[in-house]
């Protein structure tokens, strides 16, 4: 069987609400209703009747508060006693959180304070000057139509024929002229830099406190140096007051709760001493940073004294760059071992017969040394301005910030107008002076071709290796006479950019156009005496598993303030690194060291692995 519906009940009626579904069963006079609703027995006459509830109703529910008479009443809201208790709740979360908020910021005072120390000071390099811009002859060509052709109309067909003659017949001189010049100022910038590293290596006065100064203008304790005595450098420091130090300090209560307590006087001195220490030991490792010929520093520190509100030496000694660089600084507690590593170091903080450190800072006496005490007696305070004078001493310290005058940089590489030039014709006609820096044409070598470089490539050299069609990196091995590396820092690469302390480093990749050039620069006149050899090479991408022979238009180019060369090595597709030239040291007829330049363009097929490892270095 399948499904079947039936209604049998005689006198069955069914009604539909959004109530549910009533049945009533009997007659109109008395019938029983069943259905969603309740169970009822209506009875009436005519289209009216009146119906009563058999039991069973549905309960209500009343949420509002009856009383003992049945009468609701109005609902409550909280009580004074409650409100008062939010609000001390609100008061003291609040309180916590400006108690926390002041313990984490006096944590990260004292921990930058106490952590200067922990600096990393890159050393000086020789400097680099880079080469002018390069021009070209459809360059100087525009640049003569633009102004040959200026105020002619569209249609001055003749006139506007000849002004582009003209140009012609100009741009190769105005080119000529502008590059001779441009190269002239390089010459001129070079030899101004070299002077300048010979004369802080050879701890020139002038050229070391002013460079050191410059160094020292953004550090958090003003100091500069004040003079140079053979190798040794004079420093005065400015340390903070140990007044300017919080009151309070972070710390826990009896139930390990975090709260703040009152800075002791030990505790004080001991948060003042161990920022001063970090401070000195961060001056220290600056200074010997930046003046490479300096081999000890005399620092002398001055502060204002707590005691009596005048300026007095906090600490004074000498530190050798042994010293300093023979201590690994990494915990902000080791700033006070400036202590322990100095020769002749006076502290104004002293420790008790039972070896604890102090609660007070003392002046110390400086009359038995007449170069601090002239400073001292220089800078004394005047009882009537004594913040003037302790304003005019920081600003004798922080004389030498060049940020306080600094001049937007000249532009030396200024490429002349047109117009310029043809004002200045006649004069630029003339035969250069004996001595100035004269453009030639780059000599263009040939796979072993070599030749001696000049002497004033000694002093700066530059390398541009610009290539197209697939990416590839520039490497530098330092090697000996057998080109073998003496340990794998004299592999310069792009994890490893620098060598030699910097006589031998990349400058990086750029585009230009629709080519690369990564270049270097090379003084080789810094080289250490092992460095026979400098192998300039070059190395695929090894993810790209392209070879050389995917490079197209790939040219080494190098020069020197007078002289450039270059050389197009092979595109050869089965290797993957290749030596493009190599720079090595001669023996000339005249018993004369010189070094030369050979070109190469040979290579390895599995690629800079290969080649470091013909180089000596290795490559695990």
């Amino acid at each position: 069987m399948g499904f079947g519906f039936r209604v049998g009940v005689p006198g069955l009626s069914v009604r539909v609400s959004t109530r549910g579904v009533r049945t009533s069963v009997g007659p109109r006079m008395a019938r029983v209703s069943v259905g969603g609703g309740r169970t009822t027995l209506s009875s009436g006459m005519g289209p009216l009747y009146a119906s009563t509830a058999l039991g069973g109703g549905r309960r209500r529910t009343n949420t509002s508060r009856t009383t003992r008479s049945g009468s609701r009443t109005r609902t409550t809201g909280p009580s004074g006693a409650q409100l008062e208790r939010v609000r001390r709740q609100a008061e003291r979360a609040q309180q916590e959180a400006e108690r926390d908020a002041a313990i984490a910021h006096l944590r990260e005072l004292r921990q930058q304070m106490t952590s200067v120390h922990l600096q990393s000071f890159s050393p000086v390099h020789p400097p680099v000057v880079p080469g002018p811009p390069q021009l070209g002859l459809p360059w100087a060509l525009a640049e003569a139509k633009a102004f040959h052709l200026a105020g002619l109309g569209v249609f001055a067909r003749a006139e506007r024929a000849e002004a582009k003659l003209r140009a012609e017949h100009d741009a190769p001189g105005y080119l000529a002229a502008e590059q001779a010049r441009l190269y002239g100022v390089h010459g001129e910038l070079n030899a101004e830099a070299q002077q300048w590293w010979q004369a802080l290596v050879a701890n020139d006065e002038a050229t070391v406190c002013e460079t050191v100064n410059y160094a020292f203008s953004d550090n958090p304790a003003a100091g500069c140096a004040v003079g140079v005595d053979g190798s040794v450098m004079s420093v005065v420091m400015r340390q903070h007051d140990i007044d300017s130090l919080p009151d309070q300090t972070p710390g826990v209560t009896s139930s390990g709760r975090p709260t703040l307590k009152t800075l002791t006087k030990r505790d004080r001195v001991l948060w003042w001493l161990t920022a001063m220490g970090s401070n000195v030991v961060a001056t220290l490792k600056e200074g010997f940073a930046v003046a490479p010929g300096v081999t000890a520093i005399d620092l002398a520190v001055i502060t204002r004294m707590p005691d009596t509100q005048r300026l007095g030496f906090a600490a004074y000694g000498r530190w050798t760059r042994q010293a300093i660089e023979s201590v690994p600084w990494r915990q902000p507690e080791d700033a006070l071992r400036f202590l322990d590593i100095g020769q002749d170091v006076a502290c104004a903080v002293g420790t008790t017969a039972s070896g604890s450190l102090a609660s007070t800072i003392k002046p110390l006496d400086t009359s038995r040394l007449p170069g601090l005490q002239s400073l001292l007696d220089h800078a004394q305070d005047d009882a009537a301005s004594v913040d003037a004078t302790l304003a005019g001493l920081d600003g004798d310290l922080l004389a030498n910030d060049p940020s306080t005058h600094d001049a937007p940089a000249p532009d030396h590489y200024r490429i002349h107008t047109f117009a310029e030039w043809r004002t200045q014709t006649p004069s630029a006609a003339q035969p250069p002076a004996m001595g100035q820096p004269v453009l030639a044409a780059p000599t263009v070598l040939t796979p072993g071709q070599n030749l001696t470089l000049p002497d004033e490539a000694w002093e700066g050299l530059t390398v541009a290796f610009s290539f197209a069609g697939a990416d590839a990196d520039l490497t530098l091995f330092l090697t000996d006479a057998q080109s073998r590396v003496s340990s794998d820092e004299d592999f310069v690469f792009y994890n490893q950019p620098s060598a030699a302390q910097g006589a031998a480093r990349l400058l990086g990749k750029q585009n230009d156009g629709t080519h690369s050039v990564e270049r270097a620069a090379i003084h080789l006149a810094a080289l250490p005496e092992h460095v026979q050899r400098m192998t300039i090479a070059i190395n695929m991408d090894v993810d790209t598993g392209l070879t050389c022979g995917s490079l197209t238009h790939a040219e080494l180019s190098m020069g020197c303030a007078t002289t450039s060369w270059t050389f197009q090595p092979p595109a050869d597709p089965a290797i993957r690194a290749m030596v493009v030239a190599e720079l090595y040291r001669h023996r000339s007829a005249e018993h004369r060291s010189v070094w030369k330049l050979r070109a190469v363009g040979q290579g390895w097929a599995d690629g800079l692995d290969g080649l470091a490892r013909a180089h000596g270095v290795d490559v695990g």
